[in-house]
């Protein structure tokens, strides 16, 4: 694929499933929530909630597990506190590659995280991957009213980078992320996660679609739009 004879001026990553493994984890946290309330969390469950930021989630996992008494805020702290002692016992379980692409391709770019994840939750993972220093931007989707697939996380890390939308291009792994990236205006790659593959339709909404991170090269891809 020819290069944008403008070429890309900023990257911005997706955090679990194109960083760390970590979906796996997420779900086995909430299965586990949703245990100890005598509830079950199934696939269809984790499915409603990809992409919601803290607040999203917290809400539905409230309504779809039946917990009406049980605050949102109470969910949210259980989950995330359950996801960061992950991290602090087990390490980052990282992306085969993931670590070495993204000082790659900092050394040539500006670079950013937009993730749906608690911000504690990718302090964790981005200490545990020891990359935390390389990034210009770290965006949460709960410092913005909506999460993916509405736009606002990557907007926010665009504006942070200094970089117009445009001129981003961003590295996704589920569907609502690839909606949020095109939706933002941004030229978007998709590396399915083997673990927990995207959802029908990732393919066709993304700009391109590779099947490692290593194989991910800024230069050789065109602005799709």
């Amino acid at each position: 694929m020819a290069a944008h004879p403008g070429r890309f001026e900023a990257v911005i990553f997706d955090l679990d499933g194109v960083l760390v493994d970590a979906e796996i984890w997420w779900d086995e946290v909430r299965i586990e929530f949703a245990r100890r309330h005598g509830r079950t969390w199934t696939a269809a469950d984790q499915a409603a909630i990809m992409g919601a930021n803290s607040y999203g989630w917290s809400i539905l996992m409230r309504d779809r597990l039946d917990l009406p008494d049980v605050p949102w805020a109470t969910i949210e702290a259980d989950n995330v506190g359950a996801m960061v002692e992950r991290y602090r016992t087990r390490g980052a379980p990282e992306i085969p590659d993931a670590v070495d692409t993204v000082r790659r391709i900092a050394a040539d770019l500006p670079v950013a995280v937009a993730s749906s994840a608690h911000p504690a939750v990718i302090a964790a993972a981005l200490a545990g991957l020891g990359i935390a220093d390389v990034f210009g931007a770290v965006v949460s989707s709960d410092e913005v009213p909506l999460g993916k697939p509405a736009p606002d996380v990557y907007l926010l890390a665009a504006t942070r980078l200094g970089v117009a939308p445009a001129a981003c291009l961003v590295v996704e792994d589920s569907l609502n992320g690839v909606l949020a990236a095109r939706a933002a205006g941004m030229t978007v790659v998709l590396i399915p996660n083997a673990a927990v593959p995207p959802a029908p339709g990732a393919r066709e909404a993304a700009s391109l679609v590779l099947d490692r991170i290593a194989e991910f090269e800024p230069a050789r891809i065109a602005v799709l739009g």
